[in-house]
């Protein structure tokens, strides 16, 4: 696996990571402590996943003036995220020029941005946390052939009682259970398809040995593990995240063995059995014991009340965070507000593309010197 450091003489780029599969796994511990050593560079995510409904509605990306609009809405999503990149500031112009004639695909943004930041910190691994694109594996193998992927188990049962209070998730036990099955199952394609690129790992222990699965880790990555990896408590990035979020308050020390079996006081055993009825492959795959022997019936008539309640539920905490928080409040609207803005102006775009009919993908002419805007 061993790669050149980027250069511009050699044209090496970073080697691409994608971390899989749902988020509240325990992916911000490891990518802080990865993050020490500086042939690893692994920045706050973009979740693009939340980006990709939108997609559709620029059309042919063959068409310059699409693509270009599209590279331009990434880079302003990159710029809207609550957690900047520090000292990096992506210039559209310059990003689609470098990206005109590779294959079209918003991944392809989001990777050229982070493979530039990856290469200005002189990393020789770049990691996505961006753990929902696990959905679109295949697309990204074929962007990038030599891409690895570190598959995070979390019990279910753990994950899903995390999942349950935090606001980029449903507020509902069955709702989550079911997107963590889904996932796990993208991950399980993901695994069948590239095993040699793959390293799956349990977050219960890295709780219990942090040094013997960061080891693991960097020795997928082909970087060096470092001791300081071990003391999180001197990251400036934890440091910063934990005061920006509840979600991320403990990320800045060491993690609590203890907490493995914290679910137990937040979710009622009904609550669990659905988990454990609902997970229950997986479960015994990583060897996670269950706690209830019943089967819980699942009632696909009862997703629609579920989702109802969980919106209910998702209202209510919007408007808790405000009182709680305001600045991580007024972070995520500034970034829900520029996807909401971003999706009605497509909208109109492609409405008036329908009126006027189809036509040839326009080309933009080459730049073969700065562009620059005057007044």
């Amino acid at each position: 696996m061993n790669r050149e450091t980027h250069s511009p003489a050699s044209g090496v780029r970073p080697r691409p990571v994608l971390m899989i599969p749902l988020r509240r796994c325990g992916s911000h511990a490891l990518r802080l402590r990865l993050n020490f050593n500086p042939a690893f560079y692994s920045p706050y995510p973009l979740h693009i996943v939340d980006f990709m409904p939108i997609v559709p509605l620029y059309g042919d990306l063959d068409d310059d003036r699409a693509y270009f609009r599209l590279v331009s809405d990434v880079i302003g999503l990159q710029a809207a995220s609550m957690v900047k990149w520090p000292g990096l500031v992506f210039d559209p112009v310059d990003v689609f020029e470098a990206i005109r004639n590779a294959p079209r695909s918003v991944h392809r943004v989001v990777w050229e941005l982070l493979l530039r930041a990856g290469e200005q910190s002189g990393a020789r691994v770049v990691m996505d946390k961006s753990l929902d694109s696990v959905h679109y594996a295949d697309e990204m193998m074929r962007l990038f052939p030599d891409m690895l992927f570190l598959n995070v188990v979390r019990d279910p049962r753990a994950q899903v009682a995390s999942m349950n209070k935090a606001i980029i998730h449903d507020f509902d036990t069955r709702l989550n259970a079911r997107t963590w099955v889904e996932a796990h199952r993208a991950a399980d394609r993901v695994q069948a398809r590239y095993p040699q690129r793959t390293l799956t790992i349990r977050y219960e222990d890295f709780l219990a040995d942090e040094e013997a699965v960061l080891k693991r880790i960097c020795a997928f990555f082909d970087i060096e593990f470092l001791p300081r990896m071990l003391d999180v408590a001197h990251s400036a990035e934890a440091r910063q995240i934990s005061r920006m979020s509840a979600l991320w308050s403990s990320n800045c020390f060491a993690p609590i063995a203890a907490n493995i079996d914290k679910y137990k006081k937040v979710l009622s055993m009904d609550e669990i059995a659905t988990i454990e009825t609902l997970t229950s492959e997986y479960m015994q795959r990583y060897g996670y014991e269950r706690l209830t022997d019943e089967h819980a019936p699942v009632d696909a008539g009862a997703l629609e009340a579920a989702l109802a309640a969980s919106d209910i539920g998702r209202d209510e905490a919007w408007r808790e965070l405000e009182r709680a928080n305001f600045r991580d409040f007024a972070l995520r609207r500034h970034r829900a507000e520029y996807l909401a803005s971003v999706r009605a102006r497509m909208e109109r775009c492609a409405a008036e593309q329908a009126i006027r009919g189809a036509a040839a993908p326009a080309k933009l002419d080459e730049l073969t010197e700065q562009f620059e805007v005057t007044d």
